[in-house]
């Protein structure tokens, strides 16, 4: 097994470029997951690394080994894509072992392996049956299995999940995280746009804009400390509510005024020079709770109540012609549209980033 290392990886068809300089190490056994909005370069990169894409620069190592030339047959890789990609005309069976015959590999060894993957994703009922037989989730897990028999280095995933319904995506989620925990010291990549996939399935997600990382780290960590706008909006859903401010007083803890005139305290140091500059104030909506007095962070009218069971979700309009802010209540919340209503929040709970969109550190 292997780790993946990439430094200063770039791409380019023609003069349109892709990828702009990315650096990253990948331990062996780490599950990390690329996210990112559709064209910020993230199966791109997982295409790279498989070698399906070519490298216009930079370096890329696998198990130490310089690959930017070796073919992809070569480069100990197996890669589950977003089609299933199975062989209609063949059973589950010889599907999963295709590859290895290909290889010249023994029976023997061909029916170990065969038998042991579809023992791990509980494929060993199906292993006669054709795929025009499976579910959907089953022809995934047929398609991972047969990655699995290869015995590769590396797991390289491409939204594997994007094709299945919400109940077969859970399911199929669910055994992917138990071939993590049965695998653990192999290396696996995924590529998804799903943030409920990269939160609970990654050590560390690397978050992806426009060709560049944006933030890398564990699942947590960008969901509490995120480091710029980018990534405070993109991870969490409903996304983080931000709203512009200015600076009014610096030091140890920071007070903006927004635009409703109200002052808040984030506790957030800021350099004087920051003093009468613009700044986006950010809290996310599951932070946010009814205010019943007067220490409240903002106050306005319900215009969407949306009740979905466990949560309620409230659309907050009034705020000095701004967007509405987003509340998320737990479970069930008896408020009507026109309702008007304030809200707090928990000051450890709250976010500053400064004109450039970068984040102030809390104190």
């Amino acid at each position: 097994m292997a780790g993946v290392v990439l430094k200063d990886i770039r791409k380019a068809y023609g003069q349109v470029k892709v990828l702009h300089g990315i650096d990253l190490d990948i331990s062996q056994g780490e599950f990390v997951v690329f996210v990112g909005p559709s064209g910020c370069g993230k199966s791109t990169l997982l295409r790279m690394i498989s070698g399906l894409e070519s490298i216009t620069a930079g370096e890329m190592y696998i198990d130490g080994q310089l690959v930017n030339e070796v073919p992809p047959s070569r480069r100990g890789i197996a890669m589950v894509f977003q089609s299933y990609a199975l062989y209609p005309h063949m059973t589950v069976y010889d599907n999963m072992a295709f590859g290895m015959r290909i290889a010249r590999e023994s029976k023997q060894e061909i029916d170990r392996r065969v038998r042991s993957a579809a023992e791990i994703l509980q494929l060993t009922p199906y292993l006669d049956r054709l795929p025009k037989a499976l579910s959907g989730g089953q022809r995934q897990r047929v398609a991972i299995g047969r990655a699995i028999c290869r015995d590769p280095k590396v797991f390289l995933f491409d939204e594997p999940l994007s094709n299945l319904d919400a109940a077969l995506r859970v399911a199929t989620r669910i055994e992917i995280a138990k071939l993590k925990e049965q695998m653990p010291d192999t290396t696996m990549i995924y590529v998804t746009h799903d943030q409920v996939e990269a939160m609970t399935l990654a050590d560390r997600i690397v978050v992806l804009s426009a060709g560049r990382i944006e933030q890398v780290g564990a699942p947590l960590e960008l969901y509490e400390s995120p480091e710029n706008l980018f990534v405070a909006r993109f991870i969490g859903s409903p996304a983080m509510n931000i709203i512009p401010a200015t600076v009014k007083k610096t030091g140890d803890v920071t007070t903006v005024a927004l635009k409703s005139g109200k002052a808040v305290h984030v506790p957030v140091a800021t350099a004087a020079s920051e003093a009468g500059k613009t700044a986006s104030f950010g809290v996310r909506p599951e932070d946010l709770s009814v205010a019943t007095g007067d220490d409240y962070l903002f106050e306005g009218q319900v215009s969407i109540v949306e009740a979905l069971g466990e949560v309620t979700l409230l659309y907050i309009e009034g705020l000095a012609d701004q967007e509405p802010i987003i509340v998320k209540i737990p479970g069930i919340l008896n408020v009507r549209k026109g309702e008007a209503m304030r809200f707090s929040a928990d000051p450890k709970k709250l976010h500053l980033f400064d004109a450039q969109g970068k984040t102030y550190r809390t104190a």
